[in-house]
């Protein structure tokens, strides 16, 4: 049987909750981590969320888990995406734990970027994305990648982003959690807490 996979998200919000899997008492040799995306810098960047896992998630019970990073800066984005998409190790995951911007973005998913279209519609796991607004190029799991995870997490904090949630699920909106929230389809399992 396939190892079963985690994709986590970066950011400033999942690192408490990283930090407190990472001493969870699990089968972590076991386990692929991945992450649900990643901003194109070399891991050694402040900005990279590769570097934020192995700091916060990879370390202690957790150690011995196999990390797939996203990013490998030697090569191009393009061509770092078809490798993604034609490697059998980067399967969609069993278990994926997303985190939303206040633009209603989740992994790269981003609105702004011209690469949204393509990025909700297409059926390849993985696309590149050019934020408008946001720094980075990004590589990301696409929207249909994520709508076929077995066991979605959003987990948000603070009164704001509780706030863009609602409105992005009472409505179909231009945003990556909308598009989720909306899909009759997909479960997606909320976790908020206030701050």
């Amino acid at each position: 049987p396939a190892r079963p996979t985690l994709a986590v998200s970066g950011g400033t919000s999942p690192r408490p909750f990283l930090q407190t899997l990472s001493h969870a008492a699990l089968d972590w040799a076991g386990v692929d981590v991945t992450l649900v995306d990643d901003r194109w810098v070399p891991e050694h960047d402040a900005a990279s969320n590769a570097q934020l896992v192995r700091d916060t998630l990879l370390q202690h019970a957790a150690a011995p888990a196999r990390f797939l990073p996203l990013v490998d800066t030697r090569t191009t984005l393009d061509a770092q995406v078809a490798a993604l998409n034609a490697n059998p190790d980067y399967r969609v995951p069993d278990v994926a734990v997303l985190g939303m911007g206040e633009d209603g973005h989740t992994a790269s998913i981003f609105a702004d970027a011209p690469e949204w279209d393509h990025a909700i519609a297409t059926s390849e796991r993985f696309v590149a994305v050019h934020p408008g607004a946001a720094p980075h190029a990004r590589v990301s799991y696409s929207l249909d990648a994520l709508k076929r995870v077995r066991h979605l997490f959003l987990l948000i904090a603070g009164s704001r982003k509780r706030d863009v949630l609602d409105a992005a699920a009472a409505t179909l909106q231009k945003n990556a959690i909308s598009q989720l929230a909306n899909d009759k389809g997909t479960k997606l399992d909320v976790y908020w807490c206030a701050k």
